[in-house]
């Protein structure tokens, strides 16, 4: 069989590791891959947004089950061009994929079929977003409407903050046309969870839960950026916790989209936020997420490409998703400076131990060296039998990916730890 996995960077790693255990694949594509990935896809110069290039790369090449992983060719409808060529796929159609590309849809969504989330309101208009923030409770949070690499969120602490950040959206154009809308909601406390769940639009199996660390310095400091690192399961996320978010949650989503004329099928993401009052639903994505699918997988131990395909076929009840029963940790390294101004260029190396359990995402190929070129460069995941041992072994596999100017953080898995 040959596979093409649109998209380029960690998450797409993992993906690619993950579906080379089915010995019934031949040969695996990546558009447009990078140069870390080269090992085990062969990358084709295609990127992720250029839906007409992917789909004659797919249908020239006789591609048999596509793959589609980034937000972005979803909202565009690269499963839709592709699906009508004859070519299975793995993620939602366009009119799906909208429960992430448009925050203001998610929200009246939620609201419509009484799915538990953050109180909010929705606006297309500077100034009555700016009056509303006169009696807003604070701190509130401004959310830019579109899709804004996970930075488009905003935890205002002050009137003066959330008024700005308005303006930054609206006026500013920080986020492009993803702000010319914007969501302004109740500041909601209490753990995260993220949760990722496979669903053919009738069945949903989630995946293990997990705990991502989004922002850039220790103890939860710095700007946010797209994730530091993950720990999986999450301590948080009890037996009882997962069947009240399966009851009030996960099973009516899928409903509520179906009763919209907008059946998803693929991966669709829950973050979650456990308050006093129940979980309630932060955020959807329409895909995996990122860095969360670097710490899933590892620990999954049914056939993903199975699952993709049952997810396309409508045959996810009686297909088997299983996870060890263990404890992942992944330890991103970043350019120093991300999520703001960085160099890059600089050579990678690691050890073959080292190369065998780490997601390479912002790293291209230079003279047959390894560069970095991004932001996030590495992701590095250990399994172990107890959530300690896995984060110790994380950061002791990370001691042997080396670059310059390379940065991490010193406590990925200690909240859960003290869970």
């Amino acid at each position: 069989m040959k596979i093409l996995v649109v998209g380029g960077g960690g998450r797409e790693h993992a993906i690619i590791k993950s579906l080379k255990k089915n010995p019934q694949i031949t040969q695996i594509f990546a558009a447009p891959g990078n140069g870390g990935m080269a090992q085990d896809a062969t990358c084709v110069p295609i990127g992720a947004l250029e839906i007409d290039k992917i789909v004659a790369f797919a249908v020239e090449n006789q591609i048999d089950y596509a793959v589609v992983a980034p937000d972005d060719p979803l909202v565009l409808g690269c499963v839709d061009a592709l699906t009508e060529k004859g070519i299975p796929c793995f993620g939602p159609r366009a009119n799906a994929a909208i429960i992430e590309g448009s925050k203001v849809f998610a929200k009246d969504l939620m609201k419509k079929y009484n799915i538990p989330t953050a109180q909010y309101e929705a606006f297309d208009n500077m100034e009555a977003a700016l009056n509303y923030l006169q009696t807003a409770p604070i701190p509130t949070v401004v959310k830019a409407d579109g899709l804004a690499l996970g930075k488009g969120v905003i935890i205002a602490q002050t009137r003066e903050e959330a008024c700005q950040a308005v303006r930054d959206m609206m006026e500013g154009g920080v986020f492009g046309k993803s702000g010319s809308r914007v969501v302004i909601e109740e500041f909601l406390t209490g753990p995260e969870v993220s949760v990722l769940a496979f669903t053919d639009g009738k069945t949903l199996k989630p995946m293990v839960s997990s705990m991502d660390h989004k922002r850039a310095g220790d103890n939860d400091t710095g700007l946010n950026t797209g994730g530091m690192g993950t720990v999986a399961p999450n301590p948080y996320y009890t037996d009882a916790v997962a069947a009240e978010c399966m009851e009030k949650i996960f099973l009516p989503t899928v409903a509520a989209m179906n009763a919209e004329g907008r059946s998803f099928t693929g991966c669709l993401y829950f973050g979650l936020m456990l308050t006093p009052n129940g979980p309630k639903v932060i955020e959807y994505n329409c895909r995996f997420g990122d860095p969360e699918t670097q710490v899933v997988l590892p620990l999954l131990e049914s056939d993903l490409l199975t699952i993709m395909q049952a997810t396309t076929n409508g045959t996810l009840a009686e297909t088997e998703v299983r996870f060890a029963d263990r404890h992942a940790c992944c330890v991103i390294q970043a350019s120093k400076g991300y999520p703001a101004a960085y160099e890059k260029g600089f050579e990678i190396t690691m050890t073959p131990e080292a190369a065998q359990c780490t997601y390479v995402a912002g790293a291209k190929l230079e003279n047959g060296k390894l560069v970095t070129a991004g932001g996030r460069v590495t992701g590095t995941t250990a399994v172990a039998d107890s959530l300690e041992e896995a984060i110790r072994e994380a950061y002791r596999l990370c001691d042997d990916v080396k670059f310059e100017n390379a940065y991490r953080r010193s406590d990925i898995g200690r909240r859960a730890l003290q869970a």
